[in-house]
C-alpha cells in the first residue's frame, strides 16, 4: 500500500513544487488571487478532471471537486469532505495547506483502486485565502461561507499595495458582489476532515507519525496604530520628539512578558513604518499583534494588558494609539464522536495520539456549522510558516493512506442526513453527475 500511495502522491507533489516559489529564500509566496494562486487553481481543476470529478468554484472562491455515488440524483448532501488550502504566508513552507489537498486527491485514487463505491458524496475542497497573508484576515473563504465575516467588510480589505478584495476579485475575473454565506453548507457537508502538517513538535517528541486534533486555541489579530510626528533624526532633541517607535517597542516587549506569564503566545510579526527613512523619526508605526491562549479569558486578559501598557507608554511619549480587532476566533473543541469515528477507522495503526493545536484552520471555522475533525502529520522540527517547514515523505504517505481509510469507512456507510437508506441519492436511475 505504501508504494501505491507514493506513486499517486509524489507526482502531484512534484507538479506544484515550483509554483509560487521564491528563488532567493526558497519559500513560497502563494497569495490569494495572485498569479501563483491562479496557477494552483488550474492545477486543482486538472486533478479533478483527471478523476472525472465535477469542479465547482463557489461564491467565495473556494474550489470543490465532487465524486458522486453511482445513481446519485440531485445536489450533493451529507458529503464526506476533505482538503485544506493552497495559499501561503510570505516565504512559507511547502506543506502548510497543500499537503491536505494532495492527500485528499490521493485518497480518492486509493479508494478507486480498492474498488470502493461510496454511498454518500465525497468532495475535495481547497479553501480560498486561508492564511490571510494578502488581506489580513485569515480563513477568508471559509469565514465568508460560514457567515462569520460580512461580505461588505471583506470587500473593503486592502493589501499592502492598497488593492481591495473587490479589486483583486475583479482582476481575477470573479464577481465580488457574489460573496456571502452558503445557505446549503449544512445540507451538503456531512463532515469535514482536514489533514494538515503539524505546526509544532508534539508528534516528533512522541515519535508518532499521526495525531488527531482535540481543539484549536482561541486566537486573533489586532492592529496597533501609533501616530507620532515625523522629524529629523539628527537635529531634533530627544525631549522634543514624538517617536511612535518607542511605544511600539514597549508593546513588543510587553507581549512577550505577558504571554509568558500566562503560558500563552503573542507575536508582533508585521510592521509598517512611515516614512521609513534611516535619518527620519517615524510619523507612524502600524503593527499587528497575533495572540493565542488555551482559553478565551486568558487571551482577553493578555491582549488587554498589552494594549494598556502600550497606551501608557504612548501617552508618556506624546504618541496617539488606536487599536482595532482585525479578527478573533474563539476556542474550538472538535466533536468527540467525530474524532472517535476517525480513531476507529485507524485502529489498525494502534492508538492515535490526540493533541490540541495553537494554529487556526478552516476546520475550526466550519466547526460551528458541521462536524469537523483534523488529522496531523508529523513535522520533525516543528518549524512552520518558514521555508524550513518539513515532513518526511514516508509520513506524508502514511497520512494520505490514513485519510483514505477514514474516507472509506465514512463514505461507505448508509447513514445520510435523513437517516439510513439503501439509495442515498434517490431512485436508481442514471447518474446525476461524475463518479
Amino acid at each position: 500500500m505504501r508504494a501505491e500511495v507514493a506513486s499517486i502522491f509524489d507526482p502531484m507533489w512534484a507538479e506544484i513544487a515550483p509554483i509560487g516559489r521564491d528563488g532567493g529564500t526558497g519559500g513560497y509566496r502563494r497569495y490569494a488571487w495572485s498569479d501563483a494562486d491562479l496557477s494552483l487553481r488550474e492545477w486543482f481543476r486538472s486533478c479533478a478532471a483527471a478523476r472525472s470529478m465535477d469542479v465547482e468554484e463557489d461564491r467565495n472562491g473556494n474550489l470543490w471537486a465532487w465524486w458522486l455515488p453511482r445513481h446519485w440524483i440531485g445536489e450533493p448532501r451529507g458529503a464526506f469532505v476533505t482538503g485544506s488550502h493552497l495559499d501561503s504566508v510570505p516565504d512559507g513552507g511547502a506543506f502548510d495547506g497543500p499537503l491536505g489537498v494532495v492527500s485528499a486527491f490521493t485518497a480518492v485514487d486509493v479508494l478507486r483502486s480498492r474498488g470502493v463505491e461510496p454511498t454518500i458524496p465525497i468532495a475535495v475542497v481547497a479553501f480560498s485565502d486561508e492564511e490571510g497573508a494578502r488581506f489580513g484576515v485569515a480563513c477568508l473563504g471559509s469565514r465568508l461561507t460560514a457567515g462569520a465575516l460580512a461580505p461588505e467588510r471583506a470587500l473593503g480589505l486592502r493589501d499592502s499595495d492598497g488593492i481591495t478584495v473587490a479589486e483583486a476579485l475583479t482582476r481575477a475575473g470573479r464577481d465580488p458582489h457574489a460573496l456571502g454565506p452558503d445557505s446549503t453548507l449544512t445540507d451538503r457537508v456531512g463532515v469535514f476532515v482536514e489533514l494538515h502538517v503539524e505546526q509544532g513538535r508534539a508528534l516528533d517528541l512522541l515519535n508518532r507519525p499521526l495525531a488527531l486534533a482535540s481543539a484549536i486555541w482561541p486566537h486573533g489579530r489586532w492592529e496597533f496604530d501609533f501616530t507620532g510626528e515625523a522629524n529629523h533624526a539628527g537635529t531634533t532633541r530627544l525631549v522634543d520628539r514624538r517617536d511612535p517607535m518607542l511605544p511600539f517597542a514597549a508593546a513588543v516587549r510587553a507581549a512577550r512578558i505577558e504571554a509568558a506569564a500566562r503560558e500563552a503566545v503573542a507575536t508582533f510579526g508585521k510592521v509598517l513604518v512611515a516614512p521609513n527613512g534611516t535619518n527620519a523619526i517615524p510619523s507612524r508605526v502600524r503593527a499587528w499583534l497575533d495572540a493565542r491562549a488555551a482559553d478565551q479569558p486568558t487571551l482577553d486578559a493578555l491582549v488587554a494588558q498589552v494594549i494598556q501598557l502600550a497606551a501608557e507608554q504612548a501617552a508618556a511619549d506624546g504618541v496617539e494609539l488606536e487599536v482595532r480587532t482585525e479578527s478573533l476566533t474563539p476556542r474550538v473543541d472538535f466533536p468527540t464522536e467525530t474524532r472517535e469515528r476517525l480513531a476507529t477507522a485507524l485502529s489498525h495503526l494502534g492508538d492515535i495520539p490526540v493533541i490540541p493545536t495553537q494554529a487556526g484552520h478552516d476546520a475550526g471555522i466550519l466547526a460551528a456549522h458541521v462536524p469537523t475533525a483534523m488529522l496531523f502529520v508529523r513535522n520533525p522540527t516543528g518549524v512552520s510558516h518558514s521555508p524550513a517547514e518539513f515532513a518526511e515523505a514516508t509520513d506524508c504517505h502514511t497520512g494520505a493512506s490514513a485519510l483514505a481509510d477514514v474516507m472509506a469507512a465514512w463514505a461507505t456507510t448508509t447513514d445520510t442526513p435523513d437517516g439510513p437508506t439503501d439509495t442515498p441519492g434517490g431512485p436508481t436511475e442514471p447518474p446525476g453527475g461524475a463518479n
